[in-house]
């Protein structure tokens, strides 16, 4: 799969940087303006520095790397959304981008009008959209909710429609962030089918994703991004293997570069600690297969300024994604107190862990009350072991637990 006829990559990055500037010691109340009597502080945080890379029309592209890395801000670029601060960003054809979760769509209007409105705003007309619309209904499966306002979707849904409407419009180059994260299995099952169907029409992809086996055998070339600067790029297992293992990563910052670093919190981070505890509530880094166990999770609520849901996913060492958990909205917990913020921890017991023996990490992700925001997300932050207990080996995932009986 080459370049289009004129020879120009269908995206193009050269040079490219992105800056933000991060607020310090903000004054978040008139009475703390008062008493502290100061300005705000600013810091300039580049996401994004010298990204220099082509992909060709027709190629499958991954971008995976740690939270925090500069994946979705690439996206965001490429995609109109942010501009450049240095170098510059092209595509080259038709672009259709699925980023955020309900990004595009007005909570006000219903599934179908977002629909029209989308379709108009990639320059569809309504005749074309029409034509269309069948289509891009059936594969959301929301026959009987279209005409319902988008704010009473639930998230999976909001992803359903969002992929069938960027995948309906014909693009020539695809941006996709992390859309498997949400949705059944039968969804992410009929995903990975047309993201073959795209594939195989010469239509270029690029896709952000945690999930390196969907990435290894979808895409033709993968980059791997570390703290906004490029650290590996060319075939997806060669790159996949390098951020597994940490080769060439840069953990300056303590942010994860793979499975082989864990990630470390900062002073800003919302989530102030993730520990797993035996059910005695003693801090623990292992816990026997079929054994009960405890995750804690202390967040700052004060500072998130909303009710917060947390978000738990459990991994394999490998990547293999085992399961995943939310609290609902969490407002209240064990509160500490504390001058400067509310400190709320909240616990998750799990009565029998049914796991096979080995090392897994433990993911966790801070979203709004509806699941529709990700206030905060951390991989690969918290890593221990589950040991053997039983003396019949066994194979697979899942720890069955149970007892041979002759009859």
């Amino acid at each position: 799969m080459g370049s289009s006829r004129s020879g120009t990559p269908a995206v193009s990055l050269e040079g490219l940087g992105k800056k933000f500037r991060l607020t310090h010691d903000r004054n978040w109340t008139l009475k703390a303006t008062v008493l502290k009597g100061h300005r705000t502080r600013y810091e300039e945080f580049w996401a994004l520095r010298e990204l220099t890379l082509d992909v060709d029309h027709g190629d499958t592209f991954g971008i995976i790397g740690g939270n925090g890395s500069g994946k979705s801000t690439l996206l965001k670029v490429l995609a109109g959304i942010l501009r450049p601060d240095e170098g510059r960003a092209s595509v080259d054809g038709r672009l259709s981008a699925l980023l955020e979760l309900g990004a595009g769509f007005h909570p006000e209007l219903t599934g179908r009008e977002n629909v029209y409105l989308n379709g108009a705003i990639l320059g569809f007309t309504s005749r074309e959209i029409r034509r269309r619309f069948d289509d891009i209904v059936g594969f959301a499966e929301l026959d009987r909710f279209i005409d319902e306002p988008v704010r009473n979707y639930s998230s999976g849904m909001y992803v359903r429609l969002g992929f069938s409407v960027a995948i309906h419009v014909e693009p020539e180059v695809l941006l996709v962030d992390e859309v498997l994260a949400v949705g059944d299995l039968s969804f992410q099952k009929r995903c990975l089918e047309r993201f073959a169907r795209l594939k195989a029409e010469g239509r270029t992809i690029v896709v952000v994703s945690h999930d390196l086996d969907m990435v290894g055998w979808l895409c033709d070339r993968t980059a791997w991004i570390q703290n906004g600067t490029l650290q590996a790029l060319g075939p997806s297992a060669e790159v996949i293997e390098r951020f597994t293992t940490g080769t060439d990563g840069d953990h300056g910052d303590g942010r994860t570069a793979g499975v082989s670093g864990l990630e470390r919190l900062s002073p800003d981070d919302l989530v102030r600690s993730v520990g797993l505890f035996d059910p005695n509530g003693h801090p623990t880094d292992s816990v026997g297969s079929g054994r009960p166990v405890r995750f804690r999770v202390r967040f700052d609520a004060d500072a998130a300024g909303e009710p917060v849901t947390v978000a738990l996913g459990l991994y394999r060492a490998d990547g293999t994604h085992v399961a995943s958990i939310n609290s609902g909205a969490t407002t209240s917990g064990v509160a500490e107190d504390r001058s400067d913020a509310e400190i709320v921890e909240v616990e998750y017991a799990v009565p029998v862990l049914p796991v096979q023996p080995g090392t897994y990490e433990l993911s966790v992700a801070l979203h709004d009350s509806t699941m529709r925001k990700v206030l905060e997300r951390h991989t690969h932050l918290l890593r221990f072991e589950v040991e053997p207990t039983g003396v019949e080996p066994q194979n697979g995932l899942v720890a069955l637990g149970g007892a041979w009986e002759a009859r």
